[in-house]
């Protein structure tokens, strides 16, 4: 017989565990895969699991579980469990492979490694791909099947990795598991987000687990007691335990279940075979439940240094914890039966006896820090400081868990270390001392650094807010009760240094609020400008910063914008971006801040590419790429060559741009810094592949983008993107989503300009796919009418003015006729005032112009000549849908004069349309060829498509239009016929049909399906 408590037979998971040895056989055979595992505590979960473990056809099994410490979470902890398995398993040499050529990222998780490298910009990045490279690796031979237990307690640190990791494994053989409790997901509770995230990639499944039923729980009491219940045991049993399989042991494993004083509440339950022990064995389940904060477990010597017992009695106190099935032996240490149980026990603790343990638990690990693994150390302290309200420890101990998180790159868990120093900093005698002489203002600067990095970005614009409260707000001498006593020169030093760290949070609450969508982010530049010593170092990327938004914006600084003190710009005079950048040049060439060079000669070469300057600017690009390269900036370097992707393809030079584009996403590849700079890369690339043609690889590289996690801007871009990609593909609920998602986001407000030129393109282009002529001409005419220059812009703003002569040329009532006229009298104005560089903007400006000609009514030889000279604009690019459209439209200009010319550009741009899977325009040339009676197969004796009733192909099209309630003039206009052969169509239709009037025709087309 069993120990009381264990179910000896795996009993009501037969079909779930064959699911999960299926799915771990295609996740070997076909493509990496992912399942979701949950269900409600005690339901069965990791018993599932531990079955599957021992079955599961992969080569290589891994098992971490996430740590139960609340906010006080352990960053990355289950993998730091599997890292260590295949540390243990594969040998250093595999892991020392990860860093040839580069740095070690693995020895943040584990310091076995040796040491960490320096904490940078981008290392969070570098590690993810390192723990992606490692699990491929892993799973050459054979497969590799990495379990996760306890999502719900994931750190947020765990949950990006393992996003990140569903997301990025393609087609590696990895299987992933992942359990969670779905009765700890409490409304604000991040699974909840996370989970249907996750369930909409086609990677992931989602298994539930559902209670036992009657029969089940029968079969499971029964092996347990070696006997079969009775009917009314089994009926108490079931209804007490509503077929959990955890209390189901729970309470079998009593004397008596019927009549029993067995206690209803499941916490009682669980407790009820602590009953049985004596004094000194509750005492020591206790003592362990404080300390088993990692997965329900402990290690012995811990347990043993807390509980301070005589060894004899410890082991007789251990023996019966674990002969009534309280504790389990694992390893070197202790596992409670259930996590619940764990929870239980500990809840069961007075709050002096609560106190005292935690604090125990706490010196213990301060006096002997090698009772737990280093990378838990810190994090640990601080939850058993806390619990035991041993502030100024606590505080301390805080610091060090966010120190450690830093430097682990689990800026979340940094983030929560550091506000429970700032929740502390009141009630701690001289905190400073214990927070390496910091005051508030800094801690509050670096808690909204972790916050900006973990993209908690309401947060760190929060935290700047509270760190420029603690600082002062202006010069003391200024003030006006300041002393007239001159200061010393400590006191000056000291006033410089707050000065400039007030600057430096501004700016940084300045790039949290861009980030934000706010424009009050750009005021704080200004504000910063006006106190940050000209003569510090870090001046120069303060201006360089403030001369990139303001390009990208399309803006200059007015005049008197600037502080009197600042190098640049002349009184009364606007400064522009150009400007700020030369002097950010000037100013961090002196001082030697490459990176700052850097970014001021790349916001300087795009201007001077905007500007037309193109041989200029490609040489200030290159110095600019090259300076970023020299600081080891990757992310500045891949801005550079971003930009410089951009130029290139506004000059229609899609070849180099699409190589230098790959190239962009490779270095980010080698770089470990796909979850960065990797999403603007893949941004450029899609655009690039988009505009050539190529566009199931243009959306694929937008989601992979999507997938690496982008801040909120990129985020916003990468979605624009994709919706216009899945426009051309024909995917409109997509498109419609995407348009949805920007107006969300407040992108057509001009707040950014770039931004917003693209997404309100976009919108109108969705808008006139989906029929809504009227909603596209309203946009257009608001985007028209904003405060915003879009001229300054001309990358992005000529596709916008190219929409909005989409949208004047569409269907509207009489009741648009005033807006008609309002955009038309605004695009010749537009027209007028802008700019054109290079020859893709000079065939956007020769489209425009042929689309206004066609709303203004031009004669068919103008509108002929007039998309002639388009295509022939498109056809010397390698825009592959923008020459189709032409084609299209010069087809239709063709269509009453020359009916054979006609069908031979809609042929050319059918074939356009299938090598790009260019699914809206195929429907596009479709819906023209049928209007004009043409074949789009141009081989001798192609078969027409039979058609009911007799009719001829004409009259199909005659009668779809006639069943959408067209007239005859109405439907000549359509099909390029006069109204009098449309008459004759009709009466030929209504023969046929064998119906008297259009009304009868119409019902019978919609029978027939035609229409």
């Amino acid at each position: 017989m069993t120990p009381h408590g264990a179910s000896p037979v795996f009993v009501g998971r037969e079909s779930q565990l064959q699911a999960l040895l299926d799915h771990a056989r295609r996740a070997r055979s076909d493509a990496a895969a992912t399942m979701l595992v949950g269900g409600d505590a005690g339901v069965g979960k990791s018993r599932l699991l531990s079955e599957f473990a021992e079955r599961a056809p992969t080569g290589r099994i891994v098992v971490g579980g996430c740590l139960e410490l609340g906010v006080d979470g352990v960053p990355f902890a289950p993998f730091v469990t599997v890292l260590r398995q295949l540390l243990r398993d594969l040998g250093r040499e595999l892991f020392d492979a990860l860093a040839l050529g580069g740095e070690q990222e693995l020895a943040r998780l584990l310091p076995e490694l040796g040491q960490a490298p320096e904490e940078r910009r981008e290392a969070r990045g570098r590690l993810f791909e390192q723990v992606l490279r490692l699990f491929t690796d892993a799973a050459a031979d054979g497969g590799l099947t990495v379990i996760i237990e306890d999502l719900h307690w994931a750190d947020p640190s765990t949950r990006d990795l393992l996003i990140f990791l569903v997301r990025n494994l393609d087609t590696t053989p990895v299987q992933i598991v992942a359990s969670f409790r779905s009765d700890d997901l409490h409304r604000d509770h991040p699974l909840r987000r996370l989970l249907p995230e996750l369930e909409r990639l086609a990677t992931v499944e989602r298994m539930d687990l559902e209670p036992l039923t009657r029969e089940e729980v029968a079969e499971q009491a029964a092996a347990i007691r070696d006997a079969a219940l009775d009917p009314d045991e089994l009926t108490v049993l079931y209804e007490r335990t509503a077929g959990n399989p955890l209390f189901v042991e729970s309470l079998v494993g009593c004397a008596e279940i019927v009549g029993s004083l067995v206690p209803e509440r499941p916490r009682e339950l669980l407790l009820s075979s602590l009953y049985r022990l004596d004094d000194r064995a509750r005492f020591v389940t206790r003592v362990a439940s404080v300390g088993a904060v990692s997965a329900a477990r402990i290690e012995h010597e811990l347990l043993a240094h807390v509980a301070a017992l005589p060894e004899p009695e410890l082991d007789a106190a251990l023996h019966a914890v674990v002969d009534t099935n309280v504790l389990r032996v694992d390893g070197t240490g202790y596992r409670f039966r259930h996590a619940l149980l764990r929870e239980a026990v500990h809840q069961e603790l007075l709050p002096g006896q609560h106190a005292r343990l935690h604090l125990r638990y706490a010196e213990a690990l301060e006096t002997h820090p090698g009772l737990v693994p280093f990378d838990r150390l810190a994090a640990e302290q601080a939850h058993h400081f806390h619990a035991a309200h041993e502030l100024p420890r606590a505080l301390s101990a805080a610091w060090w868990a966010a120190v450690r998180a830093g430097e682990a790159l689990a800026y979340a868990e940094e983030l929560r270390m550091l506000e429970r120093v700032i929740e502390l900093w009141e009630r701690v005698p001289d905190a400073p001392n214990l927070v390496e002489g910091l005051c508030l203002a800094e801690v509050l600067d670096r808690a909204a650094s972790a916050a900006f990095d973990s993209g908690v970005f309401d947060r760190a614009r929060q935290l700047c807010d509270a760190a420029l409260e603690e600082l002062p707000p202006q010069h003391p001498a200024t003030a006006p009760d300041a002393p007239d006593a001159p200061e010393d020169d400590s006191a000056a030093e000291r006033r410089r240094e707050l000065l400039t760290l007030r600057a430096l949070v501004l700016r940084r609450r300045g790039r949290t609020r861009i980030q934000l969508a706010d424009d009050s982010g750009i005021d704080d530049f200004y504000t910063a400008l006006e106190i940050h010593p000209a003569e510090d170092w870090r001046y120069g990327f303060l201006l360089a910063v403030l001369a990139r938004e303001l390009m990208m914006r399309g803006e200059s600084v007015p005049p008197g914008g600037l502080p009197t003190a600042a190098p640049v710009g002349r009184e009364g005079e606007a400064v522009s971006a150009a400007e700020l950048a030369e002097e950010a040049l000037t100013h961090s060439a002196r001082h030697g801040d490459h990176c700052a060079v850097g970014d001021a000669l790349i916001t300087l070469a795009t201007v001077q590419g905007n500007n037309g300057d193109i041989d200029t600017a490609l040489q200030t690009f290159r110095r600019g790429i090259a300076a970023a390269r020299t600081a080891a900036e990757p992310a500045l370097e891949a801005r550079g060559m971003g930009n410089l992707t951009s130029m290139l393809r506004e000059q229609g030079r899609h070849g180099e741009a699409l190589e230098l584009a790959r190239r962009s996403v490779e270095r980010a590849r080698e770089a470990s810094l796909l979850r960065s700079i990797g999403t603007f890369s893949a941004l450029n690339l899609a655009e690039v592949l988009y505009e050539v043609g190529h566009l199931e690889e243009a959306r694929r590289s937008a989601q992979q983008g999507l997938s690496w996690s982008p801040s909120p801007l990129h985020r916003s871009f990468l979605n624009i993107a994709d919706g216009r990609i899945a426009l051309a593909l024909g995917d409109l609920d997509a498109a419609r989503e995407a348009v949805a998602g920007v107006h969300r986001k407040g992108a057509m407000e001009f707040s950014h300009l770039q931004h917003s030129l693209s997404a309100i393109s976009l919108a109108i282009d969705v808008h006139m796919a989906l029929g809504q002529d009227d909603a596209a001409l309203k946009l257009a005419l608001h985007a028209a009418d904003a405060d915003a220059d879009i001229t300054v812009a001309c990358g992005y703003g000529w596709p916008l003015v190219d929409s909005m002569a989409r949208a004047l040329c569409g269907r509207h009532g009489a009741a648009q006729a005033r807006t008609s006229v309002r955009l038309r009298e605004r695009l010749a104005d537009l027209v007028e005032r802008f700019p054109v560089h290079g020859p893709i903007q000079a065939a956007l400006r020769l489209t425009v112009l042929a689309r206004l000609g066609d709303a203004d009514g031009a004669s068919p030889a103008a509108s002929r000549a007039a998309w002639a000279e388009v295509v022939e604009a498109w056809a010397a690019s390698e825009f592959r849908l923008a020459h189709a459209d032409a084609l299209l439209h010069e087809a239709e200009a063709n269509a009453t004069e020359d009916r054979s010319a006609a069908a031979a550009m809609l042929r050319d741009a059918s074939a356009i349309a299938k090598e790009t899977g260019a699914a809206l325009l195929k429907h596009r040339v479709e819906d023209l060829a049928r209007r004009l009676n043409v074949s789009l197969d141009a081989s001798p004796g192609a078969a027409s498509p039979a058609l009911p009733a007799g009719l001829t192909p004409r009259e199909a099209e005659v009668l779809r239009l006639l069943a959408r309630g067209r007239t005859n003039v109405q439907i000549a206009g359509e099909l390029f016929i006069s109204a009098k052969t449309a008459s004759v169509h009709v009466s030929n239709i209504l023969a046929k049909l064998g119906v008297p009037n259009r009304g009868a025709a119409a019902a019978r087309a919609r029978e027939l399906g035609v229409g």
